[in-house]
């Protein structure tokens, strides 16, 4: 076995790549990797193969601090199908009942998606990313199995419809934009709002737009956004520092507590809550620090290079 090549000496950044569709979250991690070749990328919310939009990358030692990127808010624009259910709760799965929808006006339309805001009680489709026993739920699912996904909480901050349309005389089309909690499913929110018509409902398209304080606006396709990296900067490139500081509070750390921190040794408490991003007289972000009494602790850190 020959030995793994080293990464390549690339800064630790996040990169904000705009997916296209029919790509998995994991194909674009693996296309990042070539491009760079650094072996050590990750992503911070998966986003299924039919959606487009929004992924969040870390290189190197930024992938420690995706685990704190993807618990922010979404946002996604989508089209919701009324009239048919399927398996996988989206346009890719078989269709599993056909019901007119015709009959429906967009009064009983637009109410039965403002039902789907607020604080819900959402059960995944069992179609998803979601670990049951140690395996996820569509590998279940795919090896014949009948899955079950217990109901989790979600909050749907907003949900605004944007036009309905009907592309056939059975079929009702609605334009919305969702934002939300992460984890919440918005093929589920298509599914419930069909079944509470009685005429069965699922995503036609899905586009994420926002999550936390990154936008598409920002984006760039992978290879762009790793090429940039690679040239030292340019669309669709954050660097760690600036990632950082745009999702927590920023803390300028003197030599000494910069040091310290380094070493893992605590530092006074700023008073403020949650994590703040520790950065250092150079600039570098040295550690996400919280307050535990009288003084701060590392919750995460950057060691220098």
């Amino acid at each position: 076995m020959s030995p793994r090549r080293p990464d390549a000496d690339v800064a630790p950044a996040i990169l904000l790549v705009d997916k296209p569709g029919g790509m998995t979250s994991h194909d674009v991690v693996a296309r990042a990797r070539r491009v760079l070749s650094v072996r050590r990328i990750g992503h911070a919310g998966t986003l299924d193969p039919m959606a487009t939009g929004l992924l969040v990358l870390g290189v190197g030692a930024a992938t420690r601090l995706l685990g704190h990127l993807g618990g922010h808010d979404k946002t996604y624009e989508a089209t919701i199908r009324l009239g048919q259910s399927t398996v996988t709760d989206d346009r890719e799965g078989d269709v599993l009942t056909a019901t007119p929808a015709g009959h429906l006006d967009d009064g009983a339309v637009r109410a039965a998606l403002a039902a789907q805001t607020g604080p819900l009680l959402q059960v995944p489709s069992s179609v998803s990313a979601v670990k049951v026993a140690g395996r996820r739920s569509y590998d279940r699912v795919r090896a014949g199995e009948e899955v079950v996904l217990e109901p989790r909480a979600v909050t749907v901050h907003r949900l605004e419809v944007h036009g309905v349309t009907r592309p056939t005389l059975d079929l009702v089309d609605v334009r919305v934009t969702v934002q939300c909690t992460a984890g919440t499913y918005i093929r589920a929110i298509a599914r419930d709002a069909g079944a509470a018509l009685g005429v069965g409902g699922h995503l036609t398209a899905l586009r994420r737009t926002a999550s936390g304080p990154f936008t598409t606006a920002q984006a760039a396709p992978v290879e762009e956004a790793a090429a940039a990296l690679g040239a030292g900067g340019g669309p669709g490139v954050l660097a760690l520092t600036d990632a950082a500081t745009r999702v927590f509070p920023a803390r300028a750390l003197t030599a000494e507590e910069a040091t310290a921190l380094g070493y893992g040794q605590r530092v006074p408490a700023t008073g403020t809550p949650g994590l703040t991003a520790a950065v250092d007289p150079a600039g570098r972000l040295v550690a996400l620090v919280e307050d535990a009494g009288s003084t701060a602790r590392v919750a995460v850190g950057f060691p220098p290079g």
